[in-house]
C-alpha cells in the first residue's frame, strides 16, 4: 500500500491555482527562497495543527500506523514535545492525586529543565554508580529498582534520554518493566532515535515499553529541521490522547510551519520502505566502523547510525578532528575536547561512507593525548530549578562565580546537556568543567 500524503496534496493543489493570497504569510506565494508557493497558513481546507480534524489528522494517523501508536506532529522539534510530555505527566499526577515529582537521569536536555520549572514539577535526579561524563547517564534496571524501593516518595514518572549524544542506548525494556511494577510512567527523550522503529527488530522506546516519547524526525529521518513526533503508547492512550493536542498547543506557536508539516507528511510515504533501506545500509556502516578501528580509531556507543570517536586516543582533540574533516568538506555533528560525533543515515549512501572513510583514514594517528576531562560531580542544590530560573540574574565571568547559584543552563546546543543544574551552587568542580568545555561566562542569581 502506498501511503497517502494529504497535506502535500492539498498544498500543491492550492499552489497550482495561483490564487490571489489575501492571507498570511506576507510573501503571498512569490518566490525569494523558492519554497514560498508551498508555504501557507490555516486557510479553509488546510486544517489546523492543534485542532486537527482534516488533512493534518489524516497525516498524523498515517504516521501512527508507521510507529504503531498514537502520534502527533510538532513543527518545533522535540523540545516542543518534551514540554508536552511533562504537561501530560503533570495532569496524570493531578488526576491520581499524586505529587508532581519526576525522577530523571541526569543527562537531560536543557528543555526538560525549563519545562519542569515552568510547570512547577519537582525533580529527583538519578545517578548510576559510575558516571564519568555529563553526556551519559546509563541507569540500569537494577539500579532504578533499588532507588525506587528506597524512595520515601515515589515519582509519578521516570525520564531517560536514549539514545544519548555519544550514542549510548538505555535498557528501555528493563526500565519500563521496573517502572510499571512500581506503578510509574516511563518517559523517553528519543530525539536521536526516530529511525529505531525501522530496525529489525525495532528498538523504538514505544515498542520496548515506554509510555511516552518524543522523536526528532529531522535528526535521523529525511524531514525538514523542526519536524518532530510526540508518541503515546497504548498503555497511556486512554488518559493522555484526549489531552495531547492541548498539551502541544500550550507550548506551541499558533503559526506552525506548513513546509515542515508537508515534510512530515511526505516522510510517511518514504518511511514505508525505510526498513529495507536500513537493512541495506547498516552492514556498510558496520564495515566502516571495523575499518576505522583497524586503523587505530577508538569508537564507543551502541547506536547503529552514529560513529562516536574517542579523539584523544587517536592523538587529537575532538575539535581538531572536526576541523581536519571540515578541510575535506566533511562536517561533523558535534565535537568537544574528547569526542567527535558523526551522524549517518541511508541518505548519504555508499558514496558518502566512502568519502568519510577516505577523510578519516588520511588523518595520521598521533601519540595519545593524556589530559583527562574533569570527573562528573553532582552539584549542591540551594534553590529549585524553578526558583533559580525565575529569579533576577546577572552574567559574570566563570572565574568569579565560585559560591554563586546558577540561574541558567549556560550550555549551547549541541549538546544542550547542563554541566550544572540551575539552582545548584557553583563550586570548584563546576568551574573546572565550565573552563574545560569553553564556557567563560555564566548566569547567576543576583
Amino acid at each position: 500500500m502506498i501511503m497517502k500524503t494529504p497535506i502535500c496534496d492539498f498544498v500543491r493543489s492550492y499552489a497550482e491555482k495561483q490564487a490571489l493570497r489575501l492571507h498570511m504569510p506576507g510573501h503571498k506565494g512569490h518566490s525569494i527562497l523558492g519554497a514560498e508557493p508551498l508555504d501557507i497558513t490555516e486557510i479553509e481546507g488546510a486544517d489546523s495543527l492543534f485542532e486537527a480534524a482534516g488533512i493534518i489528522r489524516q497525516s498524523e494517523e498515517n504516521a501512527g500506523k508507521l510507529f504503531g501508536c498514537s502520534t502527533f506532529y510538532s513543527t518545533e522539534g522535540s523540545s516542543h514535545c518534551i514540554r508536552a510530555m511533562l504537561y501530560l505527566a503533570l495532569m496524570h499526577a493531578k488526576t491520581h492525586g499524586k505529587k508532581p515529582l519526576i525522577a530523571a537521569a541526569r543527562n537531560v536536555h536543557k528543555t526538560f529543565l525549563s519545562a519542569a520549572a515552568l510547570l512547577d514539577i519537582e525533580l529527583m535526579w538519578l545517578y548510576p554508580q559510575q558516571m564519568n561524563s555529563y553526556l551519559s547517564c546509563s541507569i540500569s534496571p537494577e539500579e532504578l529498582d533499588a532507588i525506587l524501593c528506597k524512595a520515601e516518595e515515589k515519582p509519578i514518572a521516570v525520564y531517560v534520554t536514549s539514545p544519548d549524544y555519544p550514542g549510548g542506548l538505555a535498557d528501555i525494556a528493563g526500565l519500563a518493566d521496573v517502572c510499571h511494577r512500581h506503578g510509574i510512567l516511563l518517559l523517553t527523550d528519543n530525539a536521536h532515535g526516530a529511525y529505531l522503529r525501522f530496525l529489525q527488530p525495532s528498538l523504538h522506546p514505544i515498542d520496548l515499553g515506554a509510555d511516552m516519547c518524543c522523536d526528532s524526525a529531522h535528526k535521523t529521518l529525511p524531514v525538514l529541521t523542526g519536524g518532530a513526533y510526540l508518541h503515546i503508547a497504548a498503555s497511556f492512550e486512554k488518559e493522555a490522547v484526549p489531552q495531547a493536542k492541548n498539551a502541544l498547543a500550550l507550548f506551541g506557536s499558533t503559526s506552525p510551519s506548513y513546509l515542515i508539516l508537508q515534510s512530515l507528511d511526505m516522510a510517511n510515504s518514504y518511511l514505508e520502505g525505510y526498513a529495507q533501506k536500513l537493512q541495506q545500509f547498516l552492514p556498510c556502516v558496520t564495515e566502516l566502523k571495523k575499518d576505522l578501528e583497524n586503523n587505530g580509531y577508538h569508537l564507543f556507543g551502541q547506536e547503529p547510525l552514529k560513529i562516536c570517536i574517542k579523539a584523544k586516543e587517536y592523538g587529537y582533540s575532538g575539535y581538531e578532528l572536526a576541523a581536519l574533516l571540515s578541510e575535506q568538506n566533511v562536517i561533523s555533528e558535534f565535537a568537544d575536547p574528547d569526542h567527535l560525533v558523526l551522524m549517518l543515515t541511508p541518505e548519504i549512501g555508499e558514496k558518502g561512507l566512502q568519502q568519510l572513510r577516505t577523510a578519516l583514514l588520511t588523518i595520521p594517528a598521533r601519540a595519545p593525548l593524556t589530559e583527562c576531562p574533569p570527573r562528573f560531580h553532582a552539584g549542591e542544590k540551594v534553590l529549585s530549578a524553578r526558583e533559580a530560573m525565575l529569579a533576577p540574574a546577572e552574567i559574570i565571568d566563570v572565574q568569579k562565580s565560585k559560591g554563586r547559584i546558577l540561574a541558567a543552563a549556560s550550555v549551547s546546543c549541541p549538546p544542550a546537556v547542563p554541566i550544572l543544574i540551575c539552582g545548584e551552587k557553583i563550586d570548584e568542580h563546576a568551574i573546572q568543567s565550565f573552563k574545560y568545555y569553553g564556557i567563560e561566562q555564566v548566569a547567576v542569581v543576583k
